[in-house]
């Protein structure tokens, strides 16, 4: 009866040390497949970036043949066409190029660590124009200016630093319309309202070029000029671009000043690229800043995803 006792034990025992390695083996089995699928995803993520960022060198090389072509920039041009999904090996890219002048670059706000008088003149129009606050001219400029002086409805140190959750204040340019967040005045659905009519770029005094420029940005631009003949003037471009700036002037109401002419232009220095790429089960997104200066572009800053 003991030996039975014991030879039932034994068997129970080897059942579980069978049970316990089938148990073992089928977790590294299922282990080895979640660290397989991890490497090919990470391989198809890492192919996909590499597509996408090629799509950078395909937008310089579009930017560089318009440049060899001609001195104007417009809707109807090759570069502005969005590119389609192109099928690649495994995936697919696609992408687009947009001008980045058609709109007020907010760091013309300040010029060499001072404030631009002429320029947030034209912002406070614009922001009249979407509905917004003048205030909010001010506040930003004060961000941006070198100095800790506190203008007329803006706001410096003090003001940030008496805050629950306090820092100081930027006193310099932006670097990405994000930094908005943190200016007096500026919340998301603000942003969200002024973000189509805006841009961030390196540089302050950049030119609006007229040929992408919505109405809101021409009421800023040009004093004197109505938001009814704005609109009528940006459907007007739409179909027939403008290739110099003397036709552009020749069409202006007498109410505008032409002074205020010489911050606009008929050509853009400045485009944004994005580019999106699957490749198997991983994708990937690029989105970098291009300044074309001459027949290259050179990359200003880049994002990717």
């Amino acid at each position: 009866m003991k030996i039975r006792t014991q030879q039932g034990v034994a068997l129970v025992l080897v059942l579980l040390i069978v049970a316990m390695a089938t148990t073992i083996a089928a977790f590294m089995a299922q282990q080895q497949g979640f660290w397989q699928r991890a490497v090919e995803n990470g391989r198809d993520r890492a192919q996909a970036r590499r597509i996408a960022e090629a799509g950078i060198d395909w937008a310089r090389a579009v930017l560089a043949d318009d440049a060899a072509a001609n001195q104007f920039d417009h809707g109807h041009e090759m570069w502005a066409m969005k590119l389609p999904a192109i099928p690649v090996e495994g995936g697919e890219v696609q992408g687009t190029i947009v001008d980045q002048q058609g709109v007020f670059n907010l760091n013309n706000l300040v010029n060499n660590g001072v404030t631009s008088v002429a320029s947030l003149a034209r912002f406070q129009r614009l922001l009249s124009a979407l509905g917004l606050p003048q205030e909010l001219g001010s506040a930003l400029a004060d961000w941006m200016d070198a100095d800790s002086e506190t203008a007329e409805n803006g706001a410096e140190d003090g003001y940030y630093l008496s805050l629950a959750k306090p820092y100081r204040c930027a006193n310099r340019p932006l670097s990405d319309i994000g930094e908005l967040a943190w200016v007096k005045g500026f919340d998301a659905g603000i942003i969200k309202r002024l973000q189509p009519f805006v841009s961030v770029l390196p540089e302050s005094n950049t030119a609006v070029n007229v040929n992408f420029a919505p109405p809101e940005v021409l009421v800023a631009i040009l004093p004197g000029l109505t938001l009814q003949n704005a609109r009528q003037m940006a459907t007007k471009i739409r179909t027939t671009p403008y290739k110099t700036m003397a036709d552009f002037l020749q069409q202006l109401p007498k109410s505008v000043s032409q002074d205020s002419t010489m911050s606009l232009s008929v050509s853009s220095q400045y485009f944004m690229v994005t580019g999106y790429a699957t490749q198997g089960d991983g994708a990937s997104s690029v989105h970098a800043l291009l300044h074309r200066s001459g027949i290259w572009a050179t990359q200003v800053r880049k994002s990717l995803q």
